[in-house]
């Protein structure tokens, strides 16, 4: 029924409203993708909510920064807006991902900068479509990736400045995980997040990721890539063993599903234009069964 009234607004003087942006159900249909499990069952329904309600919203941005027709930037002001109003104490947003996240927001006293970063991240996806560095390509994920891994901390009541680092690492080599997979579909989408001095090194060209089966020179790369990724995400790994309950297992879930992940690439030899390396859900939960485990 929300979505129903949203869908009625138009709009006005040329900008956007609510009714534009991406439906609740193409955004949560996406959650079966994922690396990890966002919200598993056995954390409770109270945190399983508040969890779901976050990422939600980082769906939402995402839909709308990847793959919502019509103007992007024009939704993410509106989307900016709708963030204002909850901020403000003017009661739920029109759209049910974002009524979703207005009582989370409000019980937990989530602080607005992650949720702010997440539209920054969408913002840079339209107009900077490849990275020089890998410097580069690390500061884009601190504003795509990390926010969700500290609003994660929030949930849990456990936000410190050491955890919060911590968490930037895993996350940080999270959406590296994401981007090493996806390198033929960003590509056929017209982005690049190889680094180019990277490329240059290996001695890969742009024609050398639009092929059907990824040569030596790029299967090297991937394998650079995947060495580097899986270092950031053991560093940042340490803060499992530094939690306890429920906390611990969901951050053992976001660790282990990037450990997964990483295996499924070098699993397919690294060959990344064949087929986006996806890791089985049995993986997963090995994975992070056995980053639970581990006392350090």
């Amino acid at each position: 029924m929300a979505e129903a009234a949203i869908s009625e607004r138009t709009a006005e003087g040329g900008r956007t409203t609510v009714g534009d942006l991406p439906r609740a159900g193409e955004i949560f249909s996406r959650a079966s993708g994922e690396n990890f499990s966002v919200a598993s069952l056995v954390l409770g329904r109270r945190v399983r909510e508040h969890l779901l309600a976050v990422y939600g919203y980082a769906r939402l941005v995402d839909q709308i920064g990847d793959a919502s027709p019509g103007d992007r930037l024009a939704q993410l002001d509106t989307l900016e807006r709708e963030l204002d109003r909850i901020y403000s104490g003017a009661g739920p947003s029109g759209h049910p991902v974002l009524a979703r996240l207005a009582p989370s927001i409000d019980s937990l006293r989530l602080p607005r900068g992650p949720f702010q970063r997440l539209i920054e991240a969408n913002r840079r996806d339209q107009e900077t479509v490849a990275y020089a560095t890998f410097d580069e390509l690390v500061g884009y994920c601190d504003l795509s990736a990390n926010p969700v891994g500290e609003l994660v901390l929030h949930v849990f009541g456990i936000a410190t400045p050491d955890r919060i680092a911590l968490s930037d690492k895993v996350c940080t080599a999270l959406q590296l995980a994401e981007h090493w997979q996806d390198v033929a579909e960003d590509r056929a989408a017209g982005r690049t997040y190889l680094p180019a001095e990277d490329m240059a090194r290996f001695g890969v060209t742009d024609a050398d990721l639009e092929g059907h089966a990824a040569r030596p020179a790029l299967k090297e790369l991937m394998a650079f890539e995947v060495a580097r990724g899986r270092k950031l995400l053991d560093d940042g790994a340490v803060l499992v063993s530094r939690l306890h309950g429920r906390a611990r297992l969901a951050v053992a879930g976001y660790v282990g599903g990037g450990r997964a992940a990483f295996e499924s690439i070098a699993l397919a030899g690294y060959d990344v234009l064949s087929g986006a390396p996806k890791a089985t859900r049995l993986r997963r939960a090995r994975a992070t069964a056995s980053t639970y485990a581990r006392r350090r």
